[in-house]
């Protein structure tokens, strides 16, 4: 009777491999919708316009208002006695009420860019901490794919440091 060979670690590799590649699919493609749609944020491309009407307190500054408001690059265009305007609105300093319009995804594109905008006040970082794991996982896993001392193997070293090298450059950049 033929002994059975105890699993070697390029087994479990694999096994492992395959089944947090399968797990993390839908991930990927969220992380991959969303990044690309960070990468046009200081655009309007996919946004549509919304008009924004709150009551806020009176006589605020104007440093105080645009972090209120939490309108980047927040500036005063001018002042008209109670009524200051600014980019895409104007604030009532006696009534506190101010009006704008604002430029936003819609809200489930929102959504999906929120997970990459989590910071670690925020739960869903674990989300986003996990699956950065588990891709370091699947990038340093993928070597195990292959026996050793094969032309794949190799094969798949060069081209893993030319993307090293390609991150790298990109950094410099």
């Amino acid at each position: 009777m033929e002994e059975k060979e105890n699993p070697s670690i390029n087994h479990y590799m694999r096994l492992l491999h395959r089944d947090i590649g399968f797990f993390v699919i839908g991930l990927t493609i969220i992380y991959s919708v969303s990044g690309i749609l960070l990468i046009y944020r200081d655009t309007n491309f996919l946004k549509h316009k919304t008009s924004v009407e709150k009551q806020l307190s009176p006589n605020m500054e104007a440093s105080q208002l645009g972090k209120v408001l939490h309108l980047r690059d927040f500036k005063v265009l001018k002042n008209e006695g109670e009524i200051v305007y600014f980019q895409n609105g104007t604030y009532n300093k006696v009534t506190g009420f101010v009006e704008y319009s604002k430029v936003e995804l819609p809200a489930v594109l929102n959504k999906l860019t929120s997970l990459h905008k989590a910071s670690s006040k925020n739960l869903k970082h674990l989300v986003s901490t996990i699956f950065g794991i588990l891709l370091l996982f699947l990038a340093i896993s993928s070597f195990w794919m292959f026996k050793t001392k094969t032309k794949l193997l190799r094969r798949g070293i060069c081209i893993a440091g030319l993307g090293v090298v390609s991150a790298a450059i990109l950094l410099v950049l």
